[in-house]
């Protein structure tokens, strides 16, 4: 049965409990739709740790960013991420080997993997495929945090 995305209200729910999103894929570069959307959500009271493993160490968006999800210590409410459809399966893994396993797997707009949304459901992790966050965040009108 082909994945369909949590209901606007479990989604708009999700965006209004979540506090911190770590960002698989985001970019040091200001013009990247990564760091834009990134910085949207972050102007909106959330708090984004950068998950990319060639800026490792550097800080993006007052944030050092960490090579892989495994490395990040504390809660993280959502994993949004910015990457090809085809490299999603490492990411979920990764997602099921977090110190703390994250409330939902957001994959942005244009990216799908039924089989990587099949395991993160497996494991009781909410997944959201083919959605941009920050246009999600405003047409289900999530207030500021």
């Amino acid at each position: 049965m082909p994945h369909q995305n949590p209901s606007n209200e479990k989604r708009r729910e999700l965006l209004q409990e979540a506090k911190t999103i770590a960002v698989v894929g985001l970019s040091n570069k200001p013009d990247r739709t990564s760091y834009m959307v990134s910085q949207a959500m972050q102007n909106n009271g959330y708090r984004i740790i950068p998950v990319n493993p060639t800026i490792a160490g550097e800080t993006v968006l007052g944030e050092k960013a960490v090579a892989t999800l495994t490395e990040i210590d504390e809660p993280v409410d959502i994993v949004n991420v910015f990457r090809r459809s085809e490299e999603i399966m490492p990411v979920a893994q990764d997602v099921l080997q977090m110190k703390h396993k994250p409330r939902a797997l957001w994959l942005q707009q244009g990216i799908a993997n039924e089989e990587a949304a099949e395991l993160a459901k497996q494991q009781g992790i909410e997944v959201i495929m083919d959605l941009c966050i920050k246009v999600d965040h405003a047409l289900l009108g999530v207030g500021k945090k």
